[in-house]
């Protein structure tokens, strides 16, 4: 049973940290609750999950919390430049503590040392403040608890999916009995595999944020940063980086499950898995600040991919671990965030034909036969594996899908699945020209010619003035924006201005933008979509509207957390966040934003 007493606040706003080491990652709420955290991999059943069993409040169980005795008010921000999360709890009386959280993250012995493992550091400031530890993690989505067994200075969590060891010079006692006690010196918890240190943990404790926050540092250090927004811009690359599984070279569309789009909505999703269209957007704004390394480990697991499609089919998902079936179920018994459930695990979305995922393929993968700097450049079996995609992309751009946004109930020719089939096509007769092969090269440019002369033909509702969603369609889609994002329409082509008006017109509220205006399987859409907010963004600087494109960014930059995170969904009327969090989709969107909009850094020299 919970512990009534110690019900938190609801997690409003999602006002969440998240922390991560490329292997796992959790979410640090305002008041030092690590209230989510899948271990040993993003997708795994959470060890601790107290955001899912959050209708009346963050509670007892499923967290791991540190506490100070008469709670006044608390602060919290990231280590510039890092993935370390500071968080100060301060008392009635003045004293007060800071916590550390981070997950370990470094080279040694020249690799990558990030194991399945948090870590928390706690030191006083002032005074002798009394604080509680507790430390509930739960298996089977809360229904079980673990067994505990106790060491001369750890303890075991033995659960049905692991078994996990908590390492820490807190008096046992007090961490078992979860007692109040004064705190006089700094101690560490460090939670992971069950598996002994090779030093003290104060000193291993210490050891390890040293050298994660010189990791990170050095990380930053290397980006390309836009003269303007940059401490928004380095926010976004660190959380984008750490939604990347980085053993496979996966990345995650985000790192929660059924956080719902709107309150009560039931457009609960789990989004764990590795979406290609999503990935393809994380990669592109990366590459944008000359951060490669994450292209390269993505194109390694992407290749897996397209090698081992079925008669060419790819899905529009795949697990961590290239998993195929990722089977949907609700799991009883679990409420959901604030209670608004369900709760899902798997994504049925893996079963559907969503044809621009073979120009995601295409685009995730066109930079490394041109970027010098890569390891390993592409070569003539990787352009045939491409242009495998290109043939699917060729027999589909004008068959009917789920499209973009993943509709359950009906197909349609969605003009954005269409546009990106041009995008293969056209992104292959560049790669055939760089390969030196001119013959391939006609062939796709001429495939390309085609599609785009379709999709200006049978997208364009002269009632409308707008491309719209679908071929002979009437409803309007923010989807088709992307014909400037990839290049398929000159931004001032009187087309493409009168579709950004209409859109404007139709989808907008306020600063925010929907994602459509036709009902789908639940209804209309309720919240605004935030990567539609930064496409419109991106429409308005290419059509000439600059300054409006700079305060919608910065309208959009206000409605972030505290700690500078976005997740899926927006409520215009309160800028309450809703959705999967943090939500890549968006987080890409800052940096595509402030790279576009930035003055250049010439204007200052």
């Amino acid at each position: 049973m919970q512990d009534k007493q110690s019900l938190q606040t609801s997690p409003a706003s999602l006002d969440l940290a998240l922390i991560g080491n490329c292997q796992i990652s959790a979410l640090v709420d305002a008041k030092a609750h690590i209230v989510w955290c899948c271990m040993p991999r993003f997708d795994s059943t959470p060890v601790f999950d107290a955001l899912m069993h959050s209708a009346e409040g963050i509670g007892s169980e499923g967290v791991f919390s540190v506490e100070i005795e008469h709670l006044a008010r608390s602060e919290q921000r990231y280590e510039p430049g890092t993935a370390i999360v500071r968080t100060e709890l301060w008392d009635a009386q003045g004293q007060g503590i800071e916590v550390i959280d981070f997950a370990p993250r470094f080279i040694t012995r020249d690799r990558p040392f990030r194991p399945a493992q948090l870590v928390r550091r706690v030191r006083p400031l002032a005074g002798h403040p009394r604080v509680r530890f507790r430390a509930t993690p739960r298996g089977d989505w809360g229904r079980t608890a673990p067994t505990l067994t106790r060491g001369s200075h750890h303890l075991r969590y033995i659960l049905p999916e692991l078994v996990l060891r908590l390492s820490t010079n807190v008096p046992l006692t007090y961490l078992v009995d979860q007692s109040w006690f004064s705190l006089h010196k700094p101690v560490s918890l460090l939670l992971g595999p069950d598996e002994t240190l090779d030093a003290g943990i104060e000193e291993t404790a210490r050891s390890f944020e040293e050298q994660t926050s010189l990791y990170w540092r050095h990380w930053t250090h290397r980006l390309a940063l836009p003269l303007e927004w940059q401490e928004a811009v380095i926010r976004a690359a660190i959380t984008l980086k750490l939604c990347q599984y980085e053993e496979t070279g996966a990345i995650v569309a985000a790192m929660t499950t059924s956080i719902p789009e709107a309150p009560n909505s039931g457009r609960n999703w789990d989004y764990r898995y590795c979406w290609i269209r999503d990935a393809f957007f994380v990669v592109r704004a990366l590459n944008g600040l000359s951060e490669v390394g994450t292209m390269e480990g993505y194109l390694n697991w992407l290749y897996n991919v397209i090698r081992s499609a079925r008669d060419g089919h790819v899905q529009p998902l795949y697990g961590l671990g290239l998993e195929a079936d990722l089977p949907e179920s609700i799991v009883e018994g679990v409420y959901g965030y604030r209670g608004m459930g369900p709760v899902r695990i798997g994504n049925q979305a893996y079963e559907h034909f969503q044809h621009d995922v073979y120009g995601s393929v295409v685009l995730g993968a066109a930079q490394a036969f041109h970027d010098m700097r890569l390891f390993r450049q592409a070569d003539t079996k990787d352009f045939e594996a491409l242009e495998s995609m290109g043939e699917q992309a060729w027999l589909l751009h004008e068959q009917p899908d789920a499209g973009i946004w993943e509709l359950r109930t009906r197909a349609r020719i969605h003009t954005s699945s269409a546009l990106m089939c041009w995008a293969a096509c056209d992104r292959l007769a560049h790669v055939a020209q760089r390969m030196s092969q001119p013959e391939r090269a006609a062939l796709w440019r001429t495939r390309a010619h085609a599609i785009q002369a379709k999709i200006l033909a049978r997208s364009w509702n002269e009632k409308r003035q707008a491309f719209v969603e679908s071929f002979e369609g009437s409803d309007l889609d923010a989807s088709v924006l992307l014909m400037g994002e990839v290049g398929f329409l000159n931004p001032q082509d009187p087309r493409f201005i009168s579709t950004v008006r209409a859109l404007e017109t139709t989808l907008c509220d306020g600063y925010f933008m929907r994602r459509y205006e036709g009902r789908d399987d639940f209804g209309f859409p309720e919240t605004a979509f935030n990567v539609c907010t930064f496409w419109h963004i991106d429409a308005l600087a290419r059509t000439g509207r600059r300054a409006q494109a700079r305060e919608n960014f910065e309208a959009m930059l206000s409605r972030r957390n505290k700690l500078g995170l976005l997740s899926e969904d927006l409520a215009p009327a309160t800028g309450e966040l809703w959705g999967n969090f943090p939500q890549t989709y968006s987080m890409v969107g800052i940096i595509h934003s402030a790279v576009r909009l930035s003055a250049p850094w010439d204007s200052m020299i």
